[in-house]
């Protein structure tokens, strides 16, 4: 069988494409492309598939090519065994479903020394064989032919037969199938507090004792349910209609009224309770939590994404404070780039109360460092220091932001912030940090593990390597869509960047150290390690302004810049005139320049990054103010419209900073007049918004807000 041509068919099939998109994308990822740039610059072979689409291809091949490896062992452990026969290696070479090649293997597979396998040695498969056929026999006499040293009794015969003939119901396919379906239509999940440690099981008290719909129980219930499982606080169950699945399982296995079917119906009870339920609640179990860490995953990654394109200030010369209250407010002065330039504390914050000494101190570090904006913390002292700050006169008009200090602390005790600051401590980086966060978000926030950003739900208790590779591949996809300057980017940001990694960002970094800025991208290629496939995954990310060629500040790709020469040509301009000139592209026939290796969706993509290259899609930031007259929750009353920002989005709701310690809840039922199944349909991570308190539970610290009109 040519695996290489049903892979493509039964991929296209579940994703509802052609085969000759995922063909053509196997054979790129094949050639070592990555994603992005697949996605970016070979949409003619993808049909314009989004880097999501391109991602479920990739996993699916993957685990295409596991199933294969599979079988290969399932099919050699079968030959070794002498039972192979050509029905049942046809059967197992052309089953694309892992969870069926797993049930054809389990009557084939070693087993360890069950009750059933004890039997057997004890002799007793030939009675479980005559019982299973339920034919009219000789009763006694028959049972008494397997008594020997082993089996003293008939009772002991018939248990040992029952043991056999249950273990055959519960490798049989049928009757797996039976209680899966069961499982899926009407399961329940159900936990009950384990009552010697209700006292401390207080987070899980909704859970105490709770029943849902397995289909209907959410990601955040059912990995809150999991985690108290996991902590000791809950006892958890998946459970069937089991009346209806021995029902249905005896209408298969039980034939008649006899001695022999009534060792049957026993057997058929025991196999389902010992045996069928525990194997198939396991497997649901498992596919729950799977489909739960999905949905948690996506959440995280979506929250991250947002996070990650938050609007940069640009280059421009920024104060940045870590404000607090008697370790005071550690004060840096950064210039355009995010180099330090200096840095010192005040303290104008209860206990020490030094507010004319900070003022004195803060107006002269604006007019010697010639500070443009001001970036505040968003954690302890924050509005207070916001306050102070805003009653001060400046000798120029400054802006002000407040801006999230999630995982600066990380990062101020990382390698990363030693390397860059090995003679500052931990609060000189965290304030640099806060700084740099306003200059460009995207730029400081891929120094730290995405899990320490803090813009997820329950991210402790989902699959660790499937979070991070997720969260990866979002740092990636928001890096290459954003794109980086390669003379100014860190290593950290250029590692990100499609096709380049830890080892070539260094190299890129040393060579601009030695031998100054890059030119052009051509440029690139003298970099130690830079082959040209390397090369072409990444030239199109990186940008040089004020280089040799204007394209190479754009998203353009090298490959591409004959065809816009030659329009320039034909046009007779130049490269830059056509880029500045709108009448000029006015008059261009792109069907002039297809050909057989760049079409229409390259040429419009040439067409839009000419009207606009290097932009940024990030667009503007925006300065924002909190209720002045709300600082802690004694302050809030039912009924108050107040000024928010999003911090936070789960698949139940956002939580939402209104300028105090404690986070407020938007539940998704109060986000929107219309239903809604998603957050993400209407609110973004720090978005500004102004919202109505519902109710206020100081005890539980509980703040619910909505967004509904009425």
């Amino acid at each position: 069988m040519d695996y290489r041509q049903k892979i493509p068919e039964l991929i296209a099939d579940n994703l509802k494409i052609t085969v000759k998109q995922v063909s053509g994308i196997i054979k790129l990822l094949d050639d070592a492309a990555t994603i992005p740039f697949i996605s970016r610059y070979r949409k003619e072979m993808t049909g314009g598939l989004d880097e999501v689409a391109i991602e479920s291809i990739k996993n699916k091949f993957e685990k295409y090519k596991e199933l294969i490896a599979r079988r290969v062992t399932i099919v050699n452990t079968i030959d070794e065994q002498g039972k192979m026969t050509a029905e049942l290696k046809n059967r197992i070479e052309n089953c694309w479903d892992s969870g069926e090649l797993e049930d054809i293997y389990l009557p084939y597979k070693p087993k360890r020394k069950t009750k059933a396998e004890i039997a057997r040695q004890n002799g007793l498969e030939p009675l479980a064989k005559i019982l299973m056929n339920q034919m009219p026999i000789m009763w006694d006499q028959t049972i008494k032919r397997f008594i020997n040293k082993e089996i003293n009794t008939p009772d002991e015969a018939l248990q040992g037969a029952r043991d056999i003939i249950a273990e055959w119901i519960s490798e049989n396919e049928t009757a797996r199938n039976i209680v899966r379906r069961r499982f899926s239509q009407d399961a329940i999940i159900t936990s009950k507090v384990v009552k010697t440690k209700q006292a401390e099981a207080d987070n899980y008290r909704d859970y105490f004792d709770f029943s849902e719909k397995l289909s209907r129980c959410s990601s955040h219930r059912l990995l809150a349910i999991r985690r108290g499982e996991k902590e000791g606080f809950l006892r958890v169950d998946i459970l069937p209609d089991s009346e209806r699945v021995l029902e249905q399982l005896k209408k298969i296995f039980v034939k008649t009224n006899n001695d022999s079917s009534q060792q049957v119906e026993i057997a058929t009870d025991d196999s389902y309770k010992r045996l069928l339920k525990p194997s198939i609640e396991t497997e649901f179990a498992v596919l729950s939590k799977e489909k739960a860490d999905n949905d948690a995953i996506k959440v995280f990654a979506e929250n991250l994404r947002q996070l990650l394109m938050q609007a940069p200030l640009g280059q421009k010369r920024v104060l940045g404070i870590d404000p607090g209250f008697r370790s005071g407010c550690k004060i840096v002065c950064l210039d355009a780039q995010g180099n330090l330039l200096h840095n010192e504390n005040i303290y104008p914050n209860a206990p020490q109360n030094e507010i004319s000494k900070a003022t004195s101190a803060l107006r002269k570090m604006v007019e010697s460092y010639k500070i443009e904006a001001i970036a505040i913390g968003n954690g302890t002292a924050s509005r207070e220091t916001e306050q102070f700050i805003s009653q001060i006169s400046f000798d120029r008009t400054l802006q002000v932001f407040v801006v999230s200090e999630n995982g600066a602390s990380i990062y101020s005790a990382s390698a990363v912030a030693r390397e860059e600051f090995p003679n500052y401590d931990v609060t000189v980086r965290g304030a640099v940090s806060i700084g740099r966060r306003l200059l460009d978000p995207l730029a400081e926030l891929v120094k730290i593990d995405p899990k320490s950003i803090g813009v997820g739900q329950y991210q402790h208790d989902v699959d660790q390597t499937q979070l991070k590779s997720s969260l990866t591949r979002t740092v990636e996809s928001v890096v290459n869509n954003v794109g980086v300057d390669i003379n100014t980017a860190s290593k950290h940001l250029l590692t990100y960047i499609s096709g380049l990694g830890p080892v070539l960002a260094q190299n890129i970094v040393d060579y601009r150290l030695q031998n100054g800025a890059f030119k052009n991208r051509n440029s690139l290629m003298n970099v130690p390690k830079m082959g040209a496939k390397t090369f072409e995954q990444a030239a199109g990310f990186l940008r040089i302004s004020k280089g040799d060629n204007p394209l190479d500040n754009s998203s353009v790709h090298p490959e591409s810049y004959g065809i816009v020469a030659k329009i320039a040509a034909d046009l007779n301009c130049t490269v830059t005139d056509l880029m500045s000139d709108a009448q000029l592209r006015k008059q261009i026939n792109l069907n002039r320049y297809i050909t057989d290796k760049i079409g229409m969706p390259t040429l419009t993509d040439i067409m839009h990054e000419l009207e606009k290259p290097s932009r940024d899609p990030r667009g503007n930031v925006q300065t924002f103010s909190f209720d002045p007259n709300v600082r802690k929750i004694d302050d809030l009353k039912e009924g108050m419209v107040l000024p928010g920002i999003v911090t936070n989005i789960t698949n139940f709701g956002a939580f939402v900073d209104i300028g105090i310690k404690e986070n407020a809840l938007v539940h998704i039922s109060q986000m929107s007049d219309k239903y809604i199944s998603d957050p993400n349909e209407v609110l973004s991570l720090h978005q500004h918004l102004s919202a109505k308190v519902l109710s206020v539970d100081i005890q539980r610290k509980r703040i619910a807000l909505s967004l509904k009109t009425n």
